[in-house]
């Protein structure tokens, strides 16, 4: 991450628990590194996190949120806590929110702009 960021990146630390915030610069940094439209990390019940960024190939297309939620489905995590989406869009893609509420009805899905500011909070109760 540059210095120019810096600021955003710390104003969301601020407003934000230090695993939440941990999760959105996740997210950013593996969009920057790659180039994505998209990065998003979610954190399971054992505390381990899940990294991923939109995937658009020919064969194959999934949001950052779906990719992560696959990527610790795949890992054995049956809950997740918490997940962050870091995006130039408006809102988080209803697919990947969808993706998340299958394994909790809990989890809150934070969603950042590509500078790190914390957008909105999506906290739904549990059932």
């Amino acid at each position: 991450m540059d210095e120019a960021n810096a600021p955003a990146t710390e104003a969301a630390a601020a407003a934000l628990g230090p695993e939440d915030a941990k999760l959105i610069v996740l997210a950013r940094a593996a969009r920057a590194r790659t180039g994505a439209t998209e990065g998003a990390a979610v954190r399971d019940s054992d505390g381990r996190t899940y990294v991923a960024v939109t995937v658009a190939l020919p064969s194959l297309r999934l949001s950052a949120l779906q990719a992560a939620v696959a990527a610790a489905v795949g890992s054995g995590a049956a809950d997740l806590v918490a997940a962050a989406v870091v995006s130039c869009a408006e809102s988080p893609d209803g697919d990947g929110v969808s993706a998340v509420r299958d394994l909790s009805d809990s989890a809150v899905i934070f969603f950042a702009g590509t500078d790190g500011t914390l957008v909105s909070t999506d906290q739904a109760s549990a059932t």
